[in-house]
């Protein structure tokens, strides 16, 4: 069935939006934030204080992607306003885990009494701090930063070993202000 619709969102006060097809640019005086869409049968407007998303004819497909959008629409204009903070906890019970930050790269050291470090990557604008036992994780676009804390979950992920004994590793505790 094929109906039209649209999705709405409200533009707050101190943040310029600007629409370019299918490229969104979101940005304040504490940065900005930029997006390319796929829009396929979408049209994509900013109109007064709102962008507006809709179809004439629409599908539950296009419905789908609108309400994706509108999504990550939202969570740029929440990353100009407030940055995005992960918390990851350092966990060892035998040999003591240091992570040291080395420009786009942390390397996670004597992880399981390993001789040669292991490496995460960390994607560029997430800033990495590292406090004792705890990492906090902050950048303006959440999947930036949701990366990064994957990253270092991945690099500690233990394999071929019971997870009932080895409980060693960094693990998220914090995202974006939720716990976890």
């Amino acid at each position: 069935m094929h109906r039209e619709l649209t999705q709405i969102i409200e533009i707050p006060e101190g943040i310029d939006v600007e629409v370019d097809g299918a490229k969104i640019t979101v940005r304040n005086s504490a940065g900005e934030n930029e997006r390319e869409f796929d829009i396929s049968k979408l049209t994509l407007e900013k109109k007064d204080n709102k962008i507006i998303i809709g179809n004439k004819k629409a599908t539950k497909k296009d419905k789908r992607k609108m309400n994706s959008i509108a999504a990550h629409i939202k969570n740029m204009i929440k990353g100009i306003q407030k940055k995005f903070e992960y918390k990851l906890k350092i966990c060892f019970s035998h040999f003591p885990i240091t992570v040291e930050v080395k420009g786009n790269e942390a390397l996670i050291k004597n992880f399981l009494g390993e001789k040669t470090p292991r490496k995460a990557k960390i994607p560029a604008g997430a800033e990495v701090k590292v406090e004792k036992d705890v990492i906090v994780i902050t950048s303006k676009d959440v999947e930036t930063a949701g990366q990064a804390a994957a990253n270092f979950e991945n690099a500690t992920r233990i394999s071929m070993r019971d997870r009932r004994i080895f409980q060693d590793g960094i693990f998220i505790t914090d995202k974006c202000g939720k716990g976890i």
